[in-house]
């Protein structure tokens, strides 16, 4: 058994930059990772098969349309086609909520294959795979922080990010993608990188406030609920940030202590009891 984690993808901010002809937006994104994520199990079979267990796994397909799947016989096509696996994934995360769930299930199962059977895609190669299946199953792959742009195909890895205390909460809503891009009004914001990584808390925090989620005002008028959910962690004690990650419905808080994170987590779930709530760090 080859056990891979799926750790929850952070846009500490999201710039939509453009628009290509084929329809892809362009982006401008610091992505990070967080502590708590979906898990991925695999083990030698005849066949390919997915079973999924975990508090988020109802009414989700274990066939061809999950994104796991496709990513495993993209994998299992470039072994030769000849091999097969049980796939096991646990669903910790809420679905559709911009904290790449099924992205980064995806970037796993390829990891987890990759070792099981024995092969080594050159990276451009894996790459271009994990970008086949979607913008962000690239840097799930990774798994490490970096600035995202283009389609999410061009990775600036950073190292030096520090680890931070934080809060994820989901409204208990699934907001589609292509239906927050649709909501977006207005033109489009110009790329920008940070000229020096921060090393501190405070320095992150100065560099991340001063810039924005272009898709956070559109999630709100889809979803009226996240604007209650950023306004609930903005009450906390010691935040020091809140925003929605991704196209949303999840949001998540920076703290600037432990006890604090742990204080708002559980004031949040006693007062919202519907909301998805997970304390959790920040890490580069």
């Amino acid at each position: 058994m080859i056990r891979v984690q799926a750790p929850a993808k952070i846009n500490l901010y999201l710039h939509v930059t453009g628009k290509r002809d084929d329809g892809y937006h362009l982006l401008d994104s610091l992505m990070a990772f967080a502590e708590c994520g979906d898990v991925i199990e695999v083990e030698a079979a005849s066949d390919l098969s997915l079973s999924i267990s975990g508090p988020f796994a109802e009414g989700l397909p274990t066939g061809p349309d999950n994104l796991v799947m496709q990513a495993a016989e993209k994998i299992r096509q470039f072994a030769g086609g000849a091999t097969g696996a049980r796939i096991k994934l646990q669903k910790n995360l809420p679905v559709a909520s911009g904290i790449g769930g099924g992205s980064a299930d995806a970037a796993a199962v390829m990891k987890a294959l990759c070792q099981l059977w024995e092969v080594a895609p050159a990276e451009g190669d894996l790459m271009a795979l994990a970008l086949s299946l979607g913008a962000d199953v690239p840097i799930c792959l990774t798994g490490k922080a970096a600035f995202v742009s283009g389609i999410g195909e061009i990775i600036t890895p950073v190292s030096d990010l520090p680890t931070v205390p934080m809060v994820l909460v989901n409204p208990g809503v699934a907001v589609s993608t292509p239906s927050i891009f649709k909501a977006r009004q207005g033109g489009f914001s110009n790329p920008n990188p940070f000229t020096e990584i921060s090393q501190t808390t405070q320095q992150l925090i100065e560099c991340v406030s001063v810039r924005s989620n272009d898709l956070m005002a559109p999630a709100i008028q889809v979803a009226s609920v996240i604007g209650e959910v950023i306004e609930g962690l903005s009450e906390c004690n010691g935040i020091l940030l809140s925003r929605m990650s991704g196209s949303g419905a999840t949001c998540f808080g920076l703290f600037d202590t432990q006890q604090d994170a742990q204080q708002a987590a559980r004031s949040l779930k006693s007062n919202n009891p519907g909301w998805w709530v997970e304390q959790t760090e920040l890490f580069g």
